[in-house]
């Protein structure tokens, strides 16, 4: 009997025991998996991306998408069909792409090929607003064009406006859109070339293009690239790709010939070109008569090409055709075809005075001219 007791004692001081150190065991356990104080806790986006550790690059790339986003819209091109059955005209979209906002007077610069042939236009803001847009100029030649939308200005974010005269390969550029009609995309490339040419709607050729594998898609046309401080470095205009679908080669008309033609289409409606004062004929014709030059087919009379003494093609006695005067260079730059010419004299303005170099009789002259307004 006194035995059972001391092993009933003993057994309650084992138990007890047990019971403290599994206590103790569990106890340390729960503090471990217990829930940090709800001030420690990420509970929102904000709070995630303030701890959330990005990388320099990444942290420019966030802050100038946010920043310049605001500026770019989306372009809606529509057209009137008219059923055959019903005899009724109905508007369907006809195509669609980006564009940016040029100031706060409404005006946005888009692609040419973005609004060609349209019968209405409408530009939706970052915001989602919707407003309907007119035409104000277009300069096919480069494949820009300038619309206009009445929109209260304090909703209108100008682009900030950069330049494209000492861009390096290899240096950071984003590209924003709306690719699929898809709004507000983000795109990051590089510079993957500079001086490249494409041809443009009008099949004139745009030189100095900037080429960039930032991804452009159809609908990303017309949208601006931009440099890493969120500055205008082009308009994104083409990409080259066998399926018409993104393959890591983009375009984009640089910012510099930008800043020349929008502002005389705001104020002209037009681009104000600089010109000699003669006609010319098709390079099908130098090509024939395998001749490296723009043939003068005719001057015109009191322009300041007559006044220099250049002479267009003639006939003789009999009625046959006489060459006239070849021209083969403006100042310092070759010109061997109709487009090298149109290049040539787009460097200048109206009033200034160019040499040009020509081909008479196949002796080479010179002569100063005059540039003048052509239509």
């Amino acid at each position: 009997m006194k035995n059972n007791r001391i092993f009933l004692l003993l057994g309650i001081v084992i138990g007890v025991v047990f019971g403290l150190v599994v206590g103790g065991y569990v106890l340390r356990q729960s503090k471990i998996i217990q829930p940090a104080p709800e001030s420690r806790l990420v509970s929102s986006s904000t709070a995630l991306a303030d701890e959330v550790s990005l990388l320099p690059d990444e942290k420019n790339t966030v802050e100038v998408f946010q920043r310049e986003s605001p500026a770019v819209v989306f372009i809606t091109n529509s057209t009137v069909q008219m059923d055959l059955f019903s005899m009724e005209a109905t508007e369907v979209p006809q195509g669609s792409g980006s564009g940016f906002i040029w100031d706060t007077k409404g005006h946005v610069v888009t692609n040419y090929h973005v609004i060609a042939n349209a019968n209405s236009l409408t530009v939706t803001l970052s915001d989602g607003s919707s407003f309907p847009a007119e035409v104000v100029g277009v300069e096919p030649s480069k494949d820009v064009a300038v619309v206009r939308i009445k929109a209260p200005a304090s909703r209108l974010k100008a682009v900030n406006i950069g330049s494209s005269d000492k861009l390096i390969v290899g240096q950071k550029v984003l590209a924003i859109g709306n690719p699929f009609g898809l709004d507000q995309t983000l795109t990051v490339g590089v510079v993957s070339a500079l001086g490249r040419q494409i041809r443009s709607p009008s099949n004139r050729t745009i030189h100095d293009v900037i080429q960039t594998d930032a991804a452009i898609n159809p609908g990303n046309s017309g949208g601006p690239l931009l440099d890493s401080q969120g500055r205008l470095i082009g308009v994104n205009t083409a990409i080259l790709s066998p399926s018409g679908a993104y393959a890591g080669i983009g375009f984009a008309v640089p910012v510099n010939i930008v800043k020349r033609i929008v502002p005389q289409l705001i104020e002209h409606g037009k681009v104000v070109k600089p010109g000699l004062g003669v006609s010319i004929l098709p390079d099908g014709f130098s090509e024939r008569l395998r001749i490296e030059g723009v043939i003068i087919g005719e001057v015109a009379g009191g322009s300041e090409a007559e006044r220099s003494g250049l002479i267009g093609i003639q006939r003789n006695e009999r009625g046959e055709l006489i060459l006239g005067d070849v021209i083969v260079g403006i100042d310092e730059q070759e010109v061997k075809s109709v487009d090298d010419l149109a290049n040539a004299l787009e460097k200048h303005e109206v009033g200034d005075v160019v040499t040009v170099k020509f081909l008479r009789n196949d002796k080479e002259m010179t002569a100063k001219i005059k540039l003048q307004e052509i239509s």
